[in-house]
C-alpha cells in the first residue's frame, strides 16, 4: 500500500474543496486574463476569500459546473479554483482558451463520475488521464511524466486487476507539484482571489 505523499494528506479529510472541486495552475498569465479566457462576466469580478467563493459558487451553480471561480498569483502561476466545478480539466474547449499560449496543469476531483489530471499546452491536451487509471493515458505526449508518476504514486503501468490506486488526488497533486514547483497547500485557501462569475454558454 502506497502511503500519502506527506505534504498532500491533508486533501483526503479537507470539507472546505467539497465533493466536487477543480484547481488549475496556469503559468504566466495574470488572473485577471486567466478569468478572460475561462469565459466569465467581467463586472462581476472583485477580490474575495476562499469561503466567499465557495459560498458564491454553491449559491449559483449551474449543471455541476462552478457558479463563481478565483484566481490568485502565485510565483509564476495563476492557481484557479472552481468549487464545485471541473471545466478547465474537461471541458476541451475551455482548457484550449485558458492554455492559449501558455502552459496549465488541472487536477479535477469528482466524487460522483472520474476524478481527472490534464496537462495542457498552447491548447493540446499533452497529457490527460484518470487518476485511479494512470495506466490510460491520451494525449500528444502521454508518457511525457511517467517517471515522475511512478515518484507519487501513480505507476504508469498500473494493472486494472491489481491493486487500486491508493490515493489518487493527493498523488495528483504531488504530481502538479513536481511539474509546477508549487504545492498546493491550506496556506493558498487563506489568500485573497479575484472572483468573477462564468458566463452560461
Amino acid at each position: 500500500m502506497t502511503e500519502t505523499p506527506t505534504e498532500f494528506s491533508w486533501l483526503s479529510d479537507c470539507e472546505a474543496l467539497g465533493e466536487i472541486y477543480c484547481v488549475s495552475f496556469v503559468r504566466d498569465l495574470p488572473p485577471e486574463e486567466v478569468l478572460r479566457r475561462f469565459g466569465v462576466d467581467e463586472s462581476t469580478m472583485e477580490e474575495v476569500t476562499f469561503d466567499e467563493l465557495d459560498d458564491r459558487s454553491a449559491e449559483s451553480m449551474r449543471a455541476d459546473a462552478a457558479g463563481y471561480i478565483g484566481a490568485v498569483k502565485i510565483g509564476d502561476w495563476t492557481v484557479v479554483i472552481e468549487p464545485g466545478g471541473w471545466q478547465i480539466a474537461v471541458d476541451s474547449k475551455i482548457g484550449a482558451r485558458v492554455s492559449r499560449g501558455a502552459e496549465v496543469v488541472s487536477v479535477c476531483s469528482h466524487d460522483f463520475a472520474s476524478d481527472t489530471f490534464a496537462y495542457i499546452v498552447d491548447g493540446t491536451p499533452v497529457v490527460w488521464f484518470d487518476p485511479m487509471f494512470p495506466d490510460e493515458r491520451s494525449g500528444s505526449d502521454p508518457d511525457r511524466f511517467i517517471e515522475e508518476m511512478r515518484q507519487v504514486g501513480l505507476d504508469p503501468d498500473h494493472d486494472i486487476d491489481g491493486p487500486g490506486i491508493d490515493f489518487p488526488i493527493p498523488s495528483s497533486f504531488a504530481l502538479a507539484s513536481k511539474i509546477t514547483g508549487l504545492p498546493f497547500s491550506p496556506d493558498m485557501l487563506g489568500l485573497r482571489f479575484l472572483g468573477a462569475e462564468p458566463l452560461e454558454e
